[in-house]
């Protein structure tokens, strides 16, 4: 675990809005023209000039977005409000991008807050600067689609990278405050700022810079540098035609005085071309009756152009360069994709990818190379060269042959550990172990064979290291959701392996904690072990979020290694507050620490409260605030947030978080339009699935798209109610999903309804990806709980996705009934309720292909349903440009005063409430005849959940 980057780049959803923590430490991260027919298809159109969008089709094939910028509203095309028009109607409906109401739009063009980020010996803080959502123009730039990547070919990296658009440094003083910042400068006007990384003894900052150029496009990125003590930054290569190519790696240091660089070659030349007349057709064979199941990846190589034009823009040449200056090219040009350092500085982990490629499968899976380098660039020795893994099982917890997880040991100067299968990478196989840990020194002796270090019949998750007598090995099993942390003393074959955790990865109530990790002088991260006067036992510090039935209250534990005792050293603030330990700020030196001398980093929040972050120490206790970051939205500040619980008719215990509008009075205001918000999430019993995950006092965070966003047009908002899919025993989720997911949304129904916050008939349901599957499968299969939905980038038919979904990982031809039933295009004819449809033009999600919500707004059209198709040009999975966020609000805030707050339907019938168990009484308790009073209401692809060993011991 080596210092990491401050990465700002590709993403598919926006920044947050509030602060947050990105460091060397792994515990950071830190409107109405005329009426037109009500089946229609719309695509935003721009009335900018062509040359902001230089050659892309509007419409095409597949997807990606993200960035970080800032632009005067509309500026990239026609714009309209939608506020205060006489009535609803089909407003704008022609062309152009449209803008929400103004307060929508005055929060999501809020200036974000900066990113922080920690100096290696956490006596200064960087202040990270970043500008709004980016225009249009910046998504609309060729991109090349190769191997499961986009690439920018005027940059030379990925497509779409947010940025950083300023540094400021700030002493951290003893007390907790905030020295005068200090600026970064002399850099470019207009500077982008990526790949910001702290030298190991935190006097130096390397990064990237790019900078607009006349025509639009950006301009290939350079290496800089900058020195910490007098802010002055300068470009790291004295030679000016020396470029990074941050397709994959990019750079590390290798020592505080030296980088290892990937640059373009100099010798590269122009683009291959691509031939008028093919050589020949596209063929592929599977003539040896090989058994190759993918799912639905987008963006894959097609023909021999793509795999020449991958190698073009992929291939790095090394260089190793000083802080001086000089620099020395090192190896041959290759596809390089990670290097790591060893502790010692001595060594180099290369791994690099090569042909043969695949149409099949992204290029995660192409052959990889791993080789050891001195740390002057030269080849020591091949540690493995994997072949093309195209036959990876798509069930969960397989894996690819051969040596995985390759890295240093951190508490060793140089020594490799890796992992091997013993099932030949899958999980249907039956053996014991299924995963053997080894270990090496980069240099081994002659005949020198590699250490067993453990042997594990679940799947390897990774290891915490500390020092000779100490390591956890993580362990877990998808199936069965179990999850182990196993105690080891590394460099003692007389101390048996012991089990230390052994628990289910759904019961968040028993999960223990994980070790917090203090940083060594090499710059690695090791488990931090805690003493006390006068006592010689060794104690580990254990950081849990603290579920519990009312709420997450995170903790400290000083935790007995060897007895197995605990006690509570720190905990949250239960009643207002929720507290979190984000680090540890006493591991400046190699000295034993004590628990008097402990220092760690907290931040803290509360309903209405923006996050801070705090100084606490031992032995007074005390907290010293850091930050004083003002409030995103203060306009919503008041707001009324709950955590409330209710139960599923087959007794499952649900939780939801119910938001309501600043002075809203239910007794004086009566019920109110609602917004419903979620997705739904698989399990394996129904006790892990009525826990309770979350605080009642956490900030409520607003993103661009956020539904929270509504509360400001005198909604309530319920968001995310649990929408648990259980399968116990044999039985597999998906089996009963269209059961349990309408059981869950009438039991959430049922809840405002009772509560009297929500108006029968003017409850709205919506998600995002599988949030958007389950949006439809609601209007269809309960047609009574809602008034209309609004789906975004969602899939619709999954026989589309036959080698498994989310967490499905049987076929569709193992698993016919279950594909068929749980995809709402078969049951399109039964959807009789308003459905807004919105996709990413350039949707590169696997499974969400925009022609999902193309196929299912057919579907929808051709048996007389009332439904809209938004296709968002030139956005992803996530919607990032300006234009294209507030479209996406006008859209939502249109359909939502149209089809929820200006509903007129009829009382639900009594034979309706049979279904969704909400009686005549209920109806007349919270005034459905009467409704609510006009001047009342003014006018988020998870691919598989994966069990990952650093959420819990």
């Amino acid at each position: 675990m080596r210092l990491h980057k401050v990465y700002q780049c590709a993403s598919l959803f926006h920044l947050p809005k509030q602060p947050f923590l990105l460091s060397s430490s792994p515990h950071f991260l830190s409107l109405k023209p005329p009426l037109r027919h009500p089946f229609q298809f719309i695509k935003p159109c721009s009335t900018t000039s062509p040359a902001a969008f230089p050659t892309k089709p509007m419409r095409s094939r597949n997807i990606v977005a993200v960035g970080a910028a800032e632009t005067d509203g509309g500026s990239n095309g026609a714009t309209h409000s939608s506020a205060g028009t006489a009535d609803r109607e089909d407003a704008s409906l022609e062309n152009g991008y449209c803008l929400p109401p103004p307060e929508i739009r005055d929060i999501v063009d809020a200036p974000p807050l900066p990113t922080l980020s920690f100096s290696p010996h956490r006596d200064k803080i960087l202040f990270l600067k970043r500008r709004s959502l980016p225009p249009l123009a910046d998504l609309a730039r060729p991109e090349e689609k190769l191997a499961g990547v986009r690439i920018d070919g005027k940059c030379n990296s990925r497509s779409r990278m947010s940025y950083y658009t300023g540094i400021g440094v700030h002493q951290l003083m003893n007390d907790g405050t905030l020295g005068p910042e200090k600026e970064i400068h002399n850099l470019p006007t207009g500077a982008k700022i990526n790949f910001i990384t702290w030298s190991s003894d935190g006097t130096h900052l390397a990064f990237s810079v790019r900078t607009d150029e006349e025509d639009g496009s950006s301009s290939m990125l350079r290496v800089w540098v900058a020195d910490i003590e007098t802010g002055k930054a300068r470009p790291l290569f004295q030679a000016t035609d020396i470029f990074l190519n941050a397709v994959f790696e990019n750079f590390v240091w290798v020592n505080n005085s030296t980088l290892l660089v990937c640059t373009i070659p100099l010798s590269r030349g122009d683009p291959p071309k691509k031939t008028l007349v093919p050589s020949g057709p596209k063929i592929q064979s599977n003539e040896q009756k090989e058994i190759i199941q993918s799912r639905t990846y987008q963006d894959l190589l097609k023909d021999e152009y793509d795999e020449d034009l991958f190698d073009y823009y992929a291939t790095s040449q090394l260089v190793l360069v000083s802080l001086d200056g000089s620099a020395k090219p090192v190896g041959l040009p290759a596809i390089y994709t990670s290097l790591d350092p060893s502790p010692d500085e001595n060594y180099i982990i290369v791994r690099s990818m090569h042909r043969p490629y695949s149409f099949n499968i992204p290029c995660g899976r192409f052959p990889q190379k791993v080789d050891i380098w001195t740390a002057d660039g030269n080849f020591l020795r091949e540690i493995c060269d994997l072949p093309l893994a195209e036959d990876i099982p798509i069930t969960h917890n397989s894996v690819r042959r051969g040596k995985r997880s390759i890295n240093w040991r951190a508490d060793k100067p140089s020594t490799l550990v890796w992992v091997e299968t013993q099932d030949g990478g899958d999980a249907k196989v039956e053996v014991s172990p299924r995963d053997i840990v080894y270990a090496e020194p980069a240099e081994p002796l002659e005949n020198e064979q590699p250490v067993v270090l453990h042997k594990l019949d679940f799947r390897y998750g990774g290891i915490s290291w500390c020092d000779d007598s100490l390591a956890l090995v993580y362990e877990s099993w998808y199936k069965t959701r179990r999850i182990r942390t196993w105690i080891i003393s590394p460099q003692s074959e007389s101390v048996s392996p012991r089990i230390l955790f052994d628990r289910s990865s759904e019961d968040v109530y028993s999960d223990p904690g994980s070790p917090m990790l203090r940083r060594t002088p090499t710059g690695t991260y090791v488990i931090a072990k805690i003493r006390k006067e006068g006592d010689e036992g060794t104690y580990l510090l254990l950081n849990g979020s603290g579920a519990t039935p009312q709420g997450n209250v995170p903790f400290l534990d000083l935790f007995d290694i060897n007895t197995g005792n605990k006690e509570r050293i720190w905990e949250s603030d239960k009643e207002k507050y929720y507290e979190t330990v984000v680090a540890l700020m006493s591991d400046q030196d190699e000295r034993e620490m004590y628990l008097h001398q402990l220092k760690v980093l907290t931040s803290k929040e509360s309903k209405t409260e923006n996050t801070q972050y705090y100084l606490f120490s031992w032995p007074e206790k005390k907290a010293c605030q850091v930050t004083n970051f003002p409030h995103p939205y203060p306009q919503l500040s008041s707001l009324k947030k709950e955590m409330i619980r209710y139960e599923r008719s087959d007794g499952v215990q649900l939780t939801a978080t119910l938001y309501l509008p600043p002075g809203y009075d239910p007794a004086r205001d009566g019920p109110l339009p609602c917004l419903m918000w979620s997705y739904p999430g698989e399990f394996k019993s129904k006790d892990a699935a009525g826990q309770v995950r979350g605080s009642p006092n956490e900030f409520a965070g607003i993103g661009s798209t956020s539904p929270l966003l509504w509360l400001a047009r005198r909604f309530a908002i319920l968001s995310g109610p649990t929408i648990p899919i259980i399968g116990e025993g044999n039985e597999e989720a998906n089996d009963r999903y269209v059961e349990q997911l309408v059981a869950s949304a009438e039991a959430a129904v049922k809840e405002v309804i009772r509560r009297g916050v929500a108006h029968p008939n003017k409850i709205a349901v919506g998600g995002h990806s599988y949030g958007a599957f389950m949006t439809a499968n609601l209007l269809a299969h309960a047609p009574n709980l809602f008034s209309c939905g609004i789906a975004r980038s969602g899939a619709y038919n999954r026989t589309l996705t036959p080698f498994g979904f989310q967490s499905e990982d049987r076929t569709l031809w193992e698993a016919v009934n279950t594909y068929v039933e749980m995809s709402p295009f078969i049951s399109a004819n039964k959807i009789k309720k308003p459905i807004l449809l919105i996709h990413g033009e350039e949707d590169n999600n696997p499974g969400t292909l925009t022609m999902q919500s193309d196929r299912f707004y057919n579907a929808l059209k051709g048996h007389g349903a009332l439904c809209r198709l938004v296709i968002l040009p030139f956005e992803s999975h996530g919607y990032a440009a300006r234009e294209s966020v507030m479209h996406v609000l006008w859209e939502t805030d249109r359909w939502l005063q149209k089809h929820c707050v200006d509903n007129s339907s009829d009382p639900i019938a009594p034979e309706e409430n049979a279904n969704t168990g909400i009686t005549d009484a209920e109806n007349k308790a919270v005034g459905v005849a009467g409704g609510v009073a006009e001047n009342q209401i003014p006018d988020d692809e998870i691919d598989n959940v994966q069990i990952m060993r650093r959420s819990s011991l």
